[in-house]
């Protein structure tokens, strides 16, 4: 079926037996709340990202092993995961910008909702190993070169900070996007823990200071990381996307002039930045014309920012659908 796109996006409209569909390509941002809109291109902000990560993790552990500091190796490994984190958020960025194929329909959206699914987990896993060396460190404190580790973090500081800048603009409207900005927004806290911890312990000399801190960030952490795992696991499970709520949408289908029922209704993410929709219009009336569905589609993506629309149109009296009811999938 058609759908209207704003400015210098293209329609294609498709009408066999009553069976409308529409897709759409197009630059323009969804003003819905389902944050569905061209992917921006963060290419270079995941290149920047990647070879200033690389950079810190060799310039850390070369420091850690020539002051045989355990903590910046272990925070060097951190970072590695880092750079893994980055490429694989980039990597299903990439992928996602695939055309489609006869085997693979939708292209390769759907890597981004894995991508963030992964850095949820991975991130999760990270601060998990830092709570158990910290918990470790309550019975055998380990000596910490105060001045070396805080110049250091300083520098990590800088990295991540600049990193998480540079992806902060799509944190909120794409989840992979959002998974990377909050990986590296969450390694500056961690610098940032490690530089207080680190002057406290040259001021005092107290070794306990540097687990404490290191608990409390990863509290802070699983926190922060908590509702991109929720979301990106929901995604994963074809859920509607935060942000729409489908008995509006039947609602305003239901709404459209001559229609007299709707059900098999569904609404799905594509990718963490594109939702479809799939719905059954009973119209008596028959079929309204492609005019009719093009103001739908157009409706659907001002007011829930869903982008790819497919309706087929029923008339009433013939044989019963037999997808009508809710529980039939």
């Amino acid at each position: 079926m058609g759908q209207h796109h704003d400015h210098a996006d293209h329609d294609h409209d498709h009408d066999h037996h009553g069976h409308g569909h529409g897709h759409s390509h197009g630059a323009g941002h969804s003003h819905g709340p389902g944050h569905i809109h061209a992917p921006a291109d963060f290419g270079r902000a995941f290149a920047i990202g990647i070879a200033l990560n690389t950079g810190f993790v060799l310039i850390e552990g070369a420091y850690g092993f020539s002051t045989d500091s355990v903590a910046l190796l272990a925070d060097a490994g951190h970072n590695l995961s880092d750079v893994l984190g980055l490429v694989v958020a980039w990597a299903a960025a990439t992928l996602g910008r695939r055309q489609p194929t006869a085997r693979y329909t939708y292209g390769l959206r759907s890597s981004s909702i894995l991508a963030a699914l992964f850095n949820a987990v991975f991130l999760l896993v990270a601060v998990g190993a830092i709570a158990w060396e910290a918990i470790q460190r309550f019975s055998a404190p380990a000596p910490v070169p105060g001045l070396t580790v805080t110049i250091v973090a300083l520098i990590g500081i800088a990295v991540n900070g600049i990193t998480a800048w540079l992806f902060a603009s799509g944190s909120k409207g794409d989840l992979n996007v959002r998974g990377a900005y909050l990986h590296m927004l969450a390694d500056a806290a961690v610098s940032a823990g490690v530089v207080v911890a680190g002057l406290v312990i040259l001021w005092t000399g107290w070794t306990w200071i540097d687990p404490v801190t290191s608990l409390v960030i990863v509290a802070v952490i699983v926190a922060g990381t908590w509702g991109l795992l929720r979301d990106s696991v929901v995604l994963s499970l074809n859920a509607v996307p935060p942000g729409i709520d489908p008995v509006d949408v039947r609602a305003c289908l239901a709404g459209r002039p001559g229609v007299a029922e709707v059900h098999d209704l569904h609404v799905w993410p594509m990718s963490t930045t594109e939702t479809a929709l799939t719905a059954h219009l009973v119209m008596p009336d028959g079929h309204p014309g492609n005019a009719f569905l093009n103001d739908c589609a157009s409706l659907l993506r001002r007011r829930f920012g869903i982008a790819h629309v497919t309706l087929q149109v029923e008339l009433a009296g013939g044989p019963a659908c037999v997808l009508a009811p809710d529980h039939v999938v």
